[in-house]
C-alpha cells in the first residue's frame, strides 16, 4: 500500500473503533420484574459484547502493524528528500566555488547593476574609485562605460539617418584623406606598339579637423537624485540625440560650403539649378554623381518632401519624383518656399562613399555635470560633448539642387 493509502485505512480503523467504543458504553435495557429470569436474548443485528471486543482487538492489531508501515514509509521519504538536498547543496558548492575560480571579466562587471550604479554616481561627483575598484588592475585609463551607455550612444547615432549613413573612423587627432582630383584614363595596347604614357595622377587632401559639439541642459536636483540606470536613461537619451543631430547639421553645411570643381584641398561637389519641383528633378541631381555613388540618398527639408508630393498628387501621376531613393529629412537645408536663388533646397548623394566622421576619442560621449553655478535654483547642468572631425572626401559623391 502506498502511504496515502495506509493513511485512509488508519483514519477508517479509527473510525470504526471509535464506533465501538459507543456500542460497548450504551446501558443495557432493565427487564421487567415479572417475567420468570431466562437468558436474555441479543437484539438482531446487535453484535455481542464479545464479538465487540474480538473485533477491536484485531483493529488494535492492524492498527499497530499500519502504524508502522507509514513510519517505515515517511523514514524512506524523509532519507530521499535528504538525499535531494544534499545533490543541490553539492551542486551549488561547485557553482559557487567555479565562480571564485573563474572571476568575471571587466566587461561582464561593466554590466553589473553595482557598476552601472557606480559610474552613475562618477557622472555626477566625478570620484571614479567606486568604479576602478569593481574592475580588475588591468583597467586604467579613462573609466570604461557601461555596454548601457554605450548602446544609448549607438542607438542614438543610428536614429539620426543621415550620421547612421556616414563612415565612421576612430584615429587620434587631426585625420587626413587623400582623394584622386585627376587621372588619365586607361589605354588599349596594341603588341608591338610603342609603350603607353605613365598615367598622370594628381591627389588632393582633405584634413578632418575635431571639432567638439556641446549640448547642455538643466535638471532638478530630483532628477539627480536618480540612480544607476534610470539616471543613465535619462541624461543620455536627451543629449546623445541632439549631438547625433548637429552632427548631420554639420555634414549638411559641409556639403554646401563645397565649391563645384575640386581642388588639392576638398573636393567638389556638383550643382542643378532648378527653380520648380517637377518629377525630374532628383533625376537630374543623380546624373551628375560620380559613377562610385553607388547607394545614393535624397535629403531635404519636410517642406520640400511636401511640396514634391504636392506636385506629383496635383498631375495624378503615379511616378515617383524621388527615383526611389531613401528620403533623409534636415530641416537646416532651406525649404523650397523659402529658399533664395543660389541656396540649395535638396542634396543627392551616397553618404557611405561621400563622407567620413572620425572620432578620436571613441563615440562615447563625455557628460560633466556641474550642481555650483544654478544652485540657488535648485537646478543642475549637465554638459555633454562628442569630440569628432566631420568632412566630405569624395569628389562628386554629391549633388546639390539649388534654386
Amino acid at each position: 500500500m502506498t502511504l496515502d493509502e495506509l493513511k485512509e485505512r488508519l483514519e477508517a480503523i479509527d473510525a470504526e473503533l471509535s464506533d465501538i467504543v459507543s456500542q460497548l458504553e450504551e446501558p443495557a435495557e432493565e427487564e421487567p420484574a415479572e417475567e420468570p429470569a431466562e437468558e436474555p436474548a441479543e437484539e438482531e443485528g446487535r453484535a455481542s459484547v464479545e464479538e465487540l471486543e474480538e473485533r477491536s482487538t484485531k483493529l488494535m492489531e492492524e492498527r499497530q502493524d499500519i502504524l508502522a508501515e507509514i513510519e517505515k514509509a515517511e523514514a524512506a521519504i524523509a532519507e530521499e528528500k535528504r538525499a535531494m538536498e544534499d545533490v543541490i547543496t553539492n551542486v551549488e558548492t561547485e557553482i559557487i566555488e567555479k565562480r571564485e575560480e573563474t572571476p568575471m571579466t571587466n566587461m561582464e562587471v561593466r554590466n553589473s547593476k553595482e557598476y552601472i550604479d557606480a559610474y552613475a554616481e562618477y557622472l555626477k561627483n566625478g570620484e571614479d574609485a567606486e568604479c576602478r575598484a569593481l574592475l580588475t588592475e588591468n583597467a586604467s585609463g579613462t573609466v570604461a562605460v557601461p555596454e548601457l551607455v554605450y548602446d544609448i550612444v549607438k542607438t542614438a547615432w543610428e536614429k539620426e539617418g543621415i550620421v547612421a549613413r556616414v563612415k565612421k573612423a576612430y584615429i587620434q587627432g587631426n585625420l587626413k584623406v587623400g582623394f584622386e582630383l585627376s587621372a588619365t584614363g586607361a589605354t588599349v595596347h596594341t603588341e608591338g606598339a610603342a609603350a603607353p604614357s605613365e598615367e598622370t595622377l594628381v591627389l588632393g587632401t582633405v584634413e578632418l579637423v575635431p571639432q567638439s559639439i556641446k549640448k547642455w541642459i538643466t535638471i532638478s536636483d530630483e532628477a539627480l537624485d536618480l540612480r544607476g540606470e534610470a539616471f543613465l536613461q535619462y541624461i543620455y537619451d536627451e543629449l546623445t540625440y541632439q549631438i547625433a543631430k548637429k552632427a548631420a547639421d554639420e555634414l549638411i553645411a559641409k556639403i554646401e560650403a563645397c565649391g563645384t570643381v575640386s581642388t588639392t584641398t576638398c573636393v567638389g561637389v556638383p550643382k542643378v539649378t532648378a527653380n520648380t519641383i517637377g518629377l525630374d528633378t532628383i533625376a537630374q541631381g543623380m546624373a551628375a554623381l560620380s559613377d562610385e555613388a553607388a547607394n545614393p540618398v535624397v535629403m531635404m527639408n519636410k517642406a520640400t518632401w511636401g511640396a514634391f508630393k504636392a506636385a506629383q498628387a496635383a498631375g495624378s501621376y503615379g511616378y515617383d519624383p524621388f527615383e526611389g531613393l531613401d528620403v533623409l529629412f534636415n530641416n537646416t537645408i532651406k525649404a523650397f518656399s523659402a529658399a533664395s536663388t543660389g541656396n540649395t533646397y535638396a542634396i543627392v548623394g551616397d553618404l557611405e562613399q561621400g563622407a567620413l566622421m572620425n572620432f578620436p576619442k571613441g563615440e562615447e560621449i563625455g557628460i560633466k555635470v556641474d550642481e555650483l553655478s544654478l544652485a540657488e535654483k535648485d537646478l543642475v547642468k549637465v554638459v555633454g560633448r562628442e569630440y569628432v572631425g566631420i568632412g566630405v572626401v569624395a569628389p562628386n559623391a554629391f549633388v546639390k539642387i539649388c534654386k
